[in-house]
């Protein structure tokens, strides 16, 4: 079977979802969401105590979901609760583990989350991060001490497509390519014009490009992102369409999104269903 890393070097179209780890010592919710996702995508993401809060570890439950069901996992990590020995320990155990498929993050601050009073690290950002696990790649510590074995990490990063600055996002994910990023995964689009310019802007830097999708569920939604969620834009057409419409409406125009970027020869698209899981299989089951 292909990894995500060959695929993406065989210029093959995927498909990414997103999973939020439970706040619970068992996996069995998530495993269950695994197995209705499973079949439609090539990796599925797990993330960080997503808004700092506190949520079983993205690594061991990555690991649970690739020997289990033999679908790729995409293990976030971030910034926020360790400092760069804990960061090296932890992307070693991973590795260990099998667990090749990372997305670097700086992280949201702890006083959003559940535990407000928790200390944040911030030893260093995402692009830190990523330079962290390039060197774990070339088989030393970011120290220079070598080894026992390198690891092999396939590194992820993130962007915004619709940054208020395209020529700042650009210089930014050029910053990141440098420090040893290798795909990136987008904030959400809802304009396919939005990708195609995202696309020619970082042409040069050759890195796979998964586009962020959200699917919209009502009209209220879709006019809280587009006026209060910096970075999105929702056209006109879509807008109109969530006015008379609702999570059905919101499902099509996402296949209609999905089949836009194959047409345009994007790299793949990430799927971020925000606790509606099945409607993965929906906007993906007419394109597997």
């Amino acid at each position: 079977m292909s990894t995500l890393k060959e695929k993406h070097n065989q210029h093959i179209f995927t498909i990414t979802t997103e999973l939020d780890p439970p706040k619970s010592a068992s996996s069995s919710v998530t495993e269950a969401q695994v197995v209705k996702v499973a079949p439609y995508v090539d990796a599925v993401n797990i993330a960080d105590c997503p808004m700092a809060k506190m949520r079983m570890s993205p690594i061991a439950l990555s690991s649970i979901i690739q020997s289990r069901y033999q679908v790729e996992s995409i293990f976030h990590l971030t910034c926020r609760d360790r400092n760069v020995i804990g960061l090296q320990a932890e992307l070693l155990g991973a590795y260990a583990l099998g667990v090749h498929n990372i997305l670097t993050l700086t992280g949201d601050p702890p006083s959003i989350g559940d535990h407000p009073d928790a200390k944040g690290v911030f030893e260093v950002d995402s692009t830190g991060l990523i330079e962290i696990a390039k060197a774990l790649n070339e088989g030393h510590d970011i120290m220079g001490h070598e080894l026992g074995e390198a690891a092999d990490f396939y590194i992820g990063t993130t962007a915004n497509p619709g940054a208020d600055d395209l020529d700042k996002e650009i210089r930014r994910l050029e910053g990141k390519k440098k420090a040893g990023a290798q795909f990136i995964q987008t904030q959400p689009i809802y304009d396919i014009r939005q990708a195609e310019n995202f696309l020619a802007a970082a042409k040069d830097l050759s890195l796979p490009i998964l586009f962020g999708i959200v699917p919209l569920k009502s009209f209220k939604m879709a006019n809280y992102l587009n006026s209060h969620v910096p970075g999105i834009f929702i056209p006109p057409a879509v807008m109109k369409a969530m006015e008379t419409g609702g999570r059905e409406t919101g499902i099509a125009l996402s296949r209609e999104l999905v089949q836009a970027l194959r047409d345009i020869h994007a790299d793949g698209a990430h799927l971020m269903p925000v606790n509606d899981v099945d409607a993965v299989a929906e906007i993906c089951r007419t394109h597997k």
